[in-house]
């Protein structure tokens, strides 16, 4: 798999109360969270298909660590963690220090142009066979990691000023159309509106599927 990052630590401090807006990104999060006069939790979220709002209340801080795309943890990690929450950084480079045998799959569907037969092929296994590794797993079917992928690295040009109908050639989509569709799907906003909100191009841009530790979103 390209890269040896497993996860991404990252922090967050709520002063005010705040819905957060949440797009797909293919990682799941391990969260510490701390709320004010409450016990520490932990918690794992769940891949999203569709955006979301997080509603955080006041004095809530989160120490959250984002895990690979795809990568998952046991619950008698979260239990470890939960026990001893200074330490998770730990008990986590442990737990995901070997690699995931769908990580090299993964990071094939999101390359430009993929297709699940190329990436299937390229594991040596049939397309049926692969369905079932990532059923087996607990994750979704491959064609959400090509799809999100796909999604997100348009998203990732937004930012740039390369033409919105370039943007839809060099990431795979059959026209400006489909790729309209498409962030409308898993984004909730059309390229145009994507491109007027530099806070949303902000997050999509964080290390996820298609952009982790390493990679680099391109035009070439």
């Amino acid at each position: 798999m390209s890269g040896t990052v497993r996860f991404e630590k990252w922090h967050h401090r709520i002063d005010t109360a705040e819905n957060a807006l949440i797009f797909p990104d293919g990682c799941r999060d391990v969260l510490v969270v701390r709320e004010q006069g409450k016990r520490e939790k932990v918690l794992l979220t769940d891949l999203d298909f569709q955006p979301r709002i997080a509603e955080l209340a006041a004095g809530t801080h989160i120490t959250g660590f984002r895990l690979r795309p795809g990568g998952v943890v046991e619950d008698e990690v979260l239990q470890a963690i939960e026990r001893d929450c200074e330490r998770a950084e730990d008990i986590l480079g442990n737990v995901l220090d070997e690699t995931n045998d769908l990580d090299d799959v993964i990071v094939a569907l999101t390359l430009p142009q993929s297709t699940v037969e190329r990436a299937s092929k390229q594991a040596g296994v049939s397309v049926r066979t692969l369905q079932r590794r990532f059923r087996e797993q607990g994750l979704p079917p491959p064609e959400y990691w090509r799809l999100l992928a796909r999604a997100r690295r348009a998203a990732g040009l937004l930012a740039t000023e390369v033409p919105l109908v370039e943007i839809a050639a060099v990431c795979g989509f059959s026209d400006q159309a489909h790729m309209t569709r498409d962030l409308q799907r898993w984004f909730g906003r059309s390229p145009a509106q994507l491109r007027r909100d530099p806070d949303s191009l902000s997050l999509l841009s964080q290390p996820a599927l298609g952009n982790w530790i390493g990679e680099q979103i391109s035009t070439r």
